[in-house]
Formats: structure tokens, C-alpha cells, sequence
């Protein structure tokens, strides 16, 4: 293709069109162009979109040229051009269309005209050397698709704007749209790349100037004070509710205003004093304890457990969300509980100075442990005294509290029978978080004589209601677990004594199951065992109450055992996600409570090695009581003391980085 110096064209260059006069060849293929600017431009042939004719031009006519052109076509109705060319269907050149629209064919009429078919997207579309007029049902689309998008345009300027006027401090009511947008926006921080408005958001974030990365959504929504600073993703993940619909919350009220009639004879303990035993912040209080003197001089232990079923019934309202929720939910921040607090934490539970419905376990301990007889029945508590775990070890230490001590004798006694039939007892320190506001506290739990009472009064409970569920043949749920295969005693001893041992064993622990039929829980040295000390806190407990007392009331137990299988099944996936959200959780905030104190050394204990590799360990962060695995640059022993510094650590990335600080 020859083109004369002094032409002028029309290219493209970076999507732009801009205009040039051509100067001369630029080797066998390109061309040198003289532009407005009075720069040099070279360009490959393929890159021009108009030639004018006449000339030859001057680089100082450009502009001139261009204003002319631009002139021409403000005052240009393409439209009626459409209509009349729409009618001969054949294909409309520049040169055509500023005869029509201009009433002249010079070159700037026709680039001008050019300009028109080439950025118009609703009349013309481009065939081969010309422009095809597009039939009317095609504009009529088009009208309309344009008209979406400059909706869509303006909505998203509109909220931009929102978003930077929210950003800084000024009051916004996100409507219409901009909720949309901002539910895009959330999803997109909580499900990333899966969210299904993941580009939508991308985009929001793309025109806000901001990266494009789910953690940057999360930071604009606590910018726009719509998240928390510690939004909990796992928790708005699971999908778990955190409020009662008002239809639950009626149904709670209008048990308090007008209580059912209790269906039960219960034993009425009158005077016997009850102790409550629980972390200060607890307040379903669903178990107590009392030591009842026979006239024979014999002890007998009672365990008290609420009794919610008191206020409900199976298939009710009430019943029918529990088992939806499955389990109450504990995390550092609050809990999230299986019945509406005004119950849960009100008639449902053991509370001093009101009538208390309860299923009671008395027992008799042999001498050596082991259960002698044992009764189960319906009962009513009147005399509650509610203990913390801080108050009751003193109480106990000391005998000042008398049958807190002796109980915690005897749960010492049973503890050691259990120990003779195979039971593990694990100590390994647990820390309990709790987050007040800003304030983040952490307690590390080991295995104190009131947590050991409770421990074993609550087994010794299990133990029962499975020895009496299998005699009597009454279906319930059985929690089960095969014995650990342990090494031998003296590849144990040769393990540093304390965590090091503790989590030896531990790793040889089975993991435990849920049944219909009994079966032997090794770890707690068991032929049979069933939890049915939390039904405010636990549905498959409350299920174990329903079977329970229809069969003390002397009817049949209104679960069959394949009805029960289902219902277990449905719990069961819900309890498991519970459990891991719980952990996510915590993990979380001791995450959290590190990155505050990331200065501070961390001393930390080495329990194993991990792959056999004495340079990459397990260690056991003493002051938070995390296990986390660790890198170091030397070989280093089991049982082995060490210093570790913060390197990393970001708790919505689940990251923790530690090195050793090397003296």
C-alpha cells in the first residue's frame, strides 16, 4: 500500500484514535506520522482506521482540521440517518453519510461523518468496507441494554459516592442498590473467590481505587462501620443463627405468663442443700449437688439436672428450633444459646430462690468406686447455692465447705475405679478466652478439685442413665469410643513427665462416636455411657430426657429407635460444625491476644517432633496453652524448654510465625 507524504490519517493507538500526517516509510513495513504535538509517530498500516483525501496536510492543520470535524458532528441527528438508510437495507459509507447529514463530501465532512458510524453502538454496525443499518427491533434492544447500563453506571457513581461520604463520617441510608452492593460486597469478604458476586465486588473495589482481595472488602465494610473490627467470618459462614424469630419469642413468653401443667410427680428435696458449681459468667445453670445422710449413716450422692422438659414437649415450637440449633453455641465473645435466654437462663435452670423441676441421679459409691444402688427420678429443688469454681477449690481445700470436700472424695474414688478399668485421664492445660469490649481474657484451666468434682459427678451420671436406658431397653443416644492402643508403660516413662506424657497419650486416643446401641467408652473406662447432663445446652441430652421420663411416667418412649437414628443424624452434622467453629474461634482470639503482646518472649515447651525431624517440633505455648508447630535452626529435645519470638501473626489469616530466640 503506497501512501503520498503529506496524507492525512486517522489511527489507532492504545484504544485512542488520534490523527497524523504522514512523513515518510519507516523501514519495509511501517510509516513515520507527524502528530498535533509535533512528535514523531510510527505505525504499522494496520493501525489506520480513515484516510482523508486532498492534501497534502501540514502537522499544523491537525487541530484545526479535528475542531472542524468535532463542530460538524454536535449539531449531527444520526438517528434520522438511521431511519432513512434503514430502508434500502444496503451497506452506508462515510462519504454517504455526510452527503446526507452535511450536504458535502470534503474530507472533513467525511471524517466527520466516519467518526459518527465508528463510535455509534445503536444504528450502524461495521460490515467489511461500509456500515450496515441495524433493523429497528435491534435498536429497540439496544436502546434498552444502553439504558440498563447508564442506570447501572449512575447507581454505581452514586454509591461510590456514599462510600466516601460514609468513609468520612457523614450519615448514609443505604437503600435500593447500594444494599445490594454492599451484600455483594459481603459475601465477596466472606466467601472470596466462591462468592457468586465475586466480579460485581471485585469491580466496586476496582472503582473505589482499592485492591481487589476479599480481605479488602472485610476492611471497607469495618471502615464503613457495617462489620466489626473482629467480625467472626466462620460464625456468619455456618449459617447458625444468633437471634429467635419473634414467633420463638412469643411462644417463651407466653410460657412465662401462663406455665403448662407439670405432667410429672416429682420428689420434693425441700431443705437438702444443692450446690452449683460453674464459671462466674455461666448462667444456664443446668446441674447441682447434693449429699444426702440415709438414717443408716449412709451417703448417698445426688446430681440434679435441669429439667427443661418441663416446659415443653416433643414436636412443639419450642422443641423443633432446639433441634434445629442442635447445641448452644460458646465462643470468647458470648454464647449463642439452644433455647431463648428469658427460659434458658430463667425457669429452665437450677436458680436460687425459685422452684426448681430437675431429673435427679442419687447413687450410692462402694468402697471401691464403683456404683452401688442408684435411683433416677423427677424431682423439685428449692434450696440452691450457687459456687464458682474460684470459690470452690478453697472450699474444698480447706474442709471449710464440708460436703464439697467429702464429694470431691468421692469423685476421687470413682476417678481412680475408672482409672482400674482402663480410663484415661488427659492433663493437658486448656485455656478459656473471654472478650470483654477491647479487653481480651485468657485463663489457662488445669485440672482443679471443683472441676474434678464436676468431671466425675457428670460421668457418674452418664454412667447410670446408660446402665438404666440398656436395662430397661429405652432408646437414646450412646456415646461410645474404642480403647486406645497404648505403647508399652515403660516407652511412656521414657518420656519426660507432665505435657510431654500427656500428649504421647493423648495422640493414641480414638476418636469417639455416637450410637443407638451401648457400647464401651474406653476412654473413661466404661461398659456403657450416655451425656445427659446439658439439655438446656446439648438436644441430644434433652432427647435422653424425653425417653427418660416418659418411661418413669410409665408410658413408652416417644422415639423409636429408627426414628431416633434419624434425628441423631441431623444433630450430629450440626454438633460437628459446632465444635470446629468453637475452635476457629478461640484459636482466633488467642491469635488475637498474641498480636497484642507480639514484643513480649513466649515461652514455650517442645512436646514431640513432627515427622521425625528434631528441627521442626510441636511446641506448647505456655502462656496461652496453644499447641503450634514450630521451625527451628538446630536440633532440639523433647521436654526441652525454649524461648520463641513473634515473627508473624494475623489472626483473620489463621497465621501464627514463630522462631527461637537464641541466648
Amino acid at each position: 500500500m503506497i501512501v503520498d507524504k503529506g496524507t492525512l490519517v486517522e489511527f489507532r493507538l492504545q484504544g485512542h484514535r488520534l490523527l497524523g500526517i504522514i512523513s515518510g516509510p519507516e523501514g519495509k513495513k511501517n510509516w513515520n506520522l507527524q502528530t498535533a504535538t509535533g512528535g514523531v509517530q510510527t505505525i504499522h498500516p494496520r493501525q489506520v482506521t480513515f484516510t482523508a483525501t486532498g492534501g497534502p496536510y501540514r502537522a499544523a492543520e491537525l487541530s484545526t482540521f479535528l475542531t472542524e470535524a468535532e463542530r460538524l458532528q454536535e449539531n449531527a441527528d444520526l438517528g434520522l440517518a438511521w431511519e432513512l438508510f434503514s430502508e434500502s437495507q444496503s451497506l452506508v459509507t462515510p462519504e454517504e453519510l455526510a452527503q446526507l447529514l452535511f450536504d458535502a463530501t470534503t474530507p472533513v465532512a467525511c471524517y466527520a461523518a466516519h467518526g459518527l458510524l465508528i463510535e455509534d453502538h445503536l444504528y450502524f454496525k461495521q460490515k467489511a468496507e461500509g456500515y450496515e443499518p441495524r433493523s429497528a427491533s435491534q435498536v429497540e434492544e439496544l436502546r434498552h441494554q444502553q439504558a440498563v447500563e447508564a442506570r447501572k453506571a449512575n447507581e454505581q457513581a452514586m454509591f461510590v459516592e456514599s462510600i466516601n461520604q460514609a468513609l468520612a463520617g457523614k450519615p448514609v441510608d443505604w437503600q435500593g442498590s447500594s444494599r445490594l452492593r454492599l451484600e455483594a460486597l459481603d459475601r465477596y469478604a466472606l466467601w472470596g473467590e466462591e462468592a457468586p458476586e465475586r466480579s460485581q465486588a471485585q469491580d466496586i473495589l476496582s472503582h473505589l481505587g482499592r485492591p481487589t482481595r476479599p480481605e479488602e472488602a472485610a476492611a471497607l465494610l469495618v471502615g464503613l462501620n457495617l462489620w466489626k473490627p473482629h467480625e467472626n467470618i466462620p460464625l456468619r459462614r455456618s449459617g447458625i443463627p444468633t437471634q429467635f424469630s419473634e414467633a420463638i419469642l412469643g411462644v417463651a413468653d407466653q410460657l412465662l405468663e401462663n406455665p403448662p401443667e407439670d405432667l410429672d410427680t416429682r420428689k420434693d428435696f425441700g431443705r437438702l442443700a444443692v450446690y452449683t458449681i460453674d464459671d462466674e459468667s455461666t448462667r444456664e445453670i443446668d446441674d447441682g449437688l447434693s449429699l444426702e445422710i440415709l438414717p443408716d449413716g449412709a451417703e448417698k450422692l445426688w446430681i440434679h439436672i435441669a429439667d427443661p422438659t418441663r416446659w415443653m414437649h416433643l414436636g412443639d415450637p419450642l422443641d423443633l428450633e432446639a433441634r434445629r440449633r442442635a447445641t448452644s453455641v460458646y465462643l470468647p465473645t458470648g454464647s449463642i444459646p439452644m433455647f431463648p435466654e428469658r427460659l434458658a437462663t430463667g425457669p429452665m435452670s437450677l436458680v436460687p430462690g425459685q422452684l426448681n423441676a430437675a431429673l435427679s441421679f442419687g447413687a450410692i459409691i462402694a468402697p471401691d468406686g464403683s456404683v452401688g444402688d442408684y435411683e433416677i427420678t423427677t424431682s423439685l429443688i428449692r434450696t440452691v447455692y450457687p459456687v464458682s469454681y474460684e470459690e470452690a477449690d478453697p472450699l474444698i481445700a480447706t474442709g471449710e465447705e464440708p460436703i464439697l470436700a467429702r464429694l470431691h472424695e468421692i469423685a476421687l474414688l470413682r476417678r481412680s475405679h475408672r482409672h482400674s478399668h482402663g480410663a484415661v485421664t488427659i492433663d493437658l492445660p486448656e485455656a478459656q478466652v473471654k472478650v470483654d469490649g477491647e479487653e481480651i481474657h485468657l485463663e489457662l484451666l488445669g485440672d482443679s478439685a471443683s472441676r474434678v468434682l464436676v468431671s466425675e459427678m457428670m460421668i457418674l451420671v452418664g454412667e447410670i442413665t446408660a446402665h438404666f436406658a440398656t436395662q430397661h431397653q429405652i432408646p437414646i443416644p450412646f456415646r461410645t469410643q474404642a480403647a486406645p492402643d497404648l505403647p508399652p508403660q515403660e516407652e511412656l516413662n521414657r518420656l519426660p513427665a507432665g505435657p510431654v506424657r500427656e500428649f504421647a497419650i493423648c495422640r493414641f486416643m480414638q476418636r469417639g462416636e455416637v450410637s443407638v446401641y451401648p457400647s464401651r467408652h474406653g476412654g473413661l473406662g466404661l461398659e456403657a455411657y450416655a451425656q445427659a447432663t446439658s439439655p438446656i445446652r446439648r438436644y441430644s441430652d434433652l432427647l435422653v430426657h424425653f425417653q427418660m421420663k416418659a418411661f418413669l411416667r410409665g408410658e413408652a418412649p416417644p422415639l423409636s429407635l429408627e426414628i431416633l437414628k434419624e434425628v441423631i443424624a441431623t444433630i450430629d452434622a450440626a454438633n460437628y460444625e459446632v465444635v470446629q467453629l468453637e475452635r476457629q474461634s478461640e484459636r482466633y482470639w488467642i491469635y488475637e491476644y498474641l498480636r497484642q503482646r507480639r514484643t513480649q518472649p513466649q515461652p514455650a515447651l517442645v512436646l514431640d517432633w513432627m515427622g521425625g525431624d528434631p528441627q521442626r517440633a510441636l511446641v506448647l505455648l505456655e502462656n496461652v496453652g496453644l499447641r503450634q508447630p514450630v521451625r527451628f535452626d538446630r536440633p532440639v529435645s523433647r521436654g526441652e524448654m525454649v524461648d520463641l519470638s513473634i515473627s508473624q501473626v494475623d489472626p483473620r489469616q489463621d497465621i501464627l510465625i514463630l522462631r527461637e530466640i537464641r541466648r
